[in-house]
């Protein structure tokens, strides 16, 4: 019987660059996954549209400037995109009650409900992907992420 020959260990800059492939991979179904997400919040409007409401539930009411500041937007296409979400029903703007020539943007009822639904389809993506791992598989890989995600900071 031949013995099968034990692989050769990669040198630390392929790992790199198959880390690197994997990670592109991973942002790529990243965005996709965001764009179908923002498409079942609303299919009218832009992706970005719905990374604004995001950001409004997460952190609540807010100025058109602090959400620009916080999405990485400039103020005039977060205030077209604020516009949009409010004809539509998912943003109200009410008169900030620091300075009344400024205005506080929050998620309606319905933005809310919307955004949760997208959400939801976009959790049962990345379950399906991880559906066949074992508690330790997912730990580990959280673990990994969190330590990766917090090296950059």
């Amino acid at each position: 019987m031949k013995a099968t020959p034990s692989p050769i260990p990669k040198t630390r800059r392929a790992l790199e660059l198959d880390l690197g492939e994997q990670l592109n991979i991973l942002l790529t179904a990243a965005h996709a996954l965001a764009n179908q997400a923002a498409a079942c919040f609303n299919e009218d409007l832009q992706p970005a549209a719905f990374h604004v409401a995001r950001w409004l539930h997460a952190h609540g009411p807010a100025a058109s400037s602090t959400i620009a500041a916080n999405v990485g937007m400039d103020r005039s296409a977060t205030s077209r995109l604020l516009v949009q979400l409010q004809r539509l029903g998912f943003v109200e703007r009410e008169a900030s009650s620091e300075d009344r020539r400024s205005a506080i943007f929050s998620l309606t009822r319905e933005g809310r409900s919307r955004l949760n639904l997208a959400l939801k389809q976009r959790g049962l993506a990345f379950y399906e992907r991880t559906k066949r791992w074992n508690d330790s598989e997912l730990r580990r890989f959280t673990g990994m992420l969190r330590q990766f995600n917090v090296m950059g900071e």
